[in-house]
């Protein structure tokens, strides 16, 4: 069984949703502060001992957000903006009571996208027929306006002409800066490769005279045990000769007496 607070809260956001579904004028104040009062339950309700299962309050959190949502795209001024943040508003995915057949913030949902979308049309409609009335009347003041003011007008456009050339200069400046710029950065990324490669042959060559230096060392050390051998037994040689020799001279020529 739902508890009292959780009782409380699905009455409250039924509430909410019906508010938000009927048009609001801007002195309408009950949906904030009502939907203020659905975050401090849902904070409340998350607390509470006997809470729902994550499901039912993940889809809570999800209708609360929707509406704080709605509440701040309406505080949008342009009807561009509105459009765009309701493209990201996320209604809920269930009914908040028995008896609905279609989630009350998905109805909600559609209605604020079908609104936007009329308000955006109507704005465009009324920019279009107004900047061709403007233009008109423009024109006909003009030609109705004293020699000064004609010179004025003169060079109001000058001016502005001048402008834009200054725009569109400053954008092919800027598109010529992003070309040089990429050029650069390629021709960086080529050197880097380069000596990328360089250093790769100057690592491989280094391990190839270590290998080879350490081969000479080899040989070189059997060389050098090989010579100590020579000498060494080139020693024993000569001791053991001039022995021999001093035993024979001493067998021939015996002591004088």
């Amino acid at each position: 069984m739902a508890s009292r607070l959780e009782i409380n809260f699905i009455r409250l956001l039924s509430r909410c949703e019906c508010i938000a579904s009927e048009k609001r004028g801007e002195t309408e104040w009950r949906l904030e502060k009502y939907v203020g009062a659905l975050d401090e339950m849902l904070l409340a309700l998350k607390k509470s001992s006997c809470k729902p299962t994550a499901e039912v309050l993940t889809e809570y959190t999800r209708k609360v957000d929707f509406l704080r949502g709605l509440l701040d795209a309406e505080k949008l001024s342009s009807t561009t903006e509105k459009a765009l943040a309701n493209q990201f508003l996320a209604p809920g995915r269930m009914p908040t009571i028995s008896n609905e057949r279609m989630p009350a913030t998905k109805t909600v949902h559609m209605q604020t996208k079908a609104r936007c979308t009329r308000e955006m049309r109507d704005e465009l409609l009324s920019t279009g027929m107004s900047g061709k009335g403007a233009s008109d009347t423009d024109l006909r003041q003009r030609r109705c306006l004293p020699l000064d003011e004609r010179q004025s007008a003169a060079e109001l456009d000058a001016v502005l002409q001048h402008h834009h050339n200054l725009q569109e200069k400053l954008a092919d400046d800027m598109l010529n800066l992003a070309r040089n710029l990429k050029n650069n950065t390629l021709a960086a990324q080529n050197i880097i490769k380069q000596d990328n490669q360089t250093l790769s042959q100057s690592m491989r060559q280094a391990d190839l005279n270590f290998e080879k230096l350490k081969t000479e060392s080899e040989r070189l050390e059997q060389h050098t045990k090989k010579s100590v051998n020579w000498l060494l037994w080139l020693m024993l040689i000569l001791v053991s000769f001039t022995f021999i020799s001093m035993i024979l001279f001493i067998r021939i020529f015996p002591r004088l007496r």
